[in-house]
């Protein structure tokens, strides 16, 4: 009756520290990195995104009812997430996008990117991943990332870049570059350059 009694208080003792040692194995482990980011979704995705900007052709009054405006640009691309319930409010374009600009002649620039945000309260635009310029006159700017600042109309990128110019027949190659929207005004930081003379034939 003693063994009986004994074996049933062992196998309690037992059990008992193994809950005691399971409820005390708590996650205490500290998450980093990718670990530690929440999973933030967008409140929207709009498929076949296309955004035009315009703006007044001349100054516009209070008496104005209806203003003359001019397309200044046009955003396309396949896929749009809204970010904008977000503290720092923004709009991504994960699969690329292609923007059209308009000179006052309505001549067409182009700027194609692999991803785009477009942050709302900057009102500047960051392109990524194989990011190339067109102008209306042919000259083509290469580079991996560039920043489009709206509101200044200007265009800037701290990234390695080829500058390409049919026009003098040159073809630049730097780190870091500014420039106005239609490639018109440059100021390279850091550059090589080549210049292709074309020499002149006796007929």
């Amino acid at each position: 009756m003693t063994k009986k009694v004994t074996y049933k208080i062992k196998s309690i003792a037992v059990v008992f520290s193994m809950a005691m040692l399971f409820f005390a194995c708590k996650d205490n482990y500290k998450r980093v990195g990718n670990e530690a980011k929440k999973n933030v979704f967008p409140q929207g995705v709009a498929e076949n995104f296309k955004l035009t900007y315009t703006e007044a052709k001349g100054k516009v009054t209070i008496k104005d009812s209806i203003a003359e405006t001019r397309v200044v640009a046009v955003l396309i691309s396949p896929i749009s997430e809204d970010f904008e319930n977000m503290s720092f409010r923004h709009r991504t374009f994960p699969k690329g996008l292609l923007v059209n600009f308009y000179d006052e002649k309505n001549k067409k620039s182009v700027i194609k990117a692999d991803y785009g945000i477009i942050y709302s309260d900057t009102n500047v635009i960051d392109l990524q991943g194989n990011v190339i310029i067109k102008s209306h006159d042919g000259k083509k700017l290469e580079t991996s990332q560039l920043y489009w600042d709206r509101t200044n109309e200007w265009i800037f990128t701290q990234e390695k870049f080829k500058f390409t110019n049919p026009e003098d027949g040159t073809v630049m190659d730097g780190i870091g570059m500014d420039f106005n929207k239609d490639l018109s005004q440059t100021k390279a930081h850091k550059t090589t350059g080549l210049m292709l003379i074309k020499e002149k034939t006796n007929d």
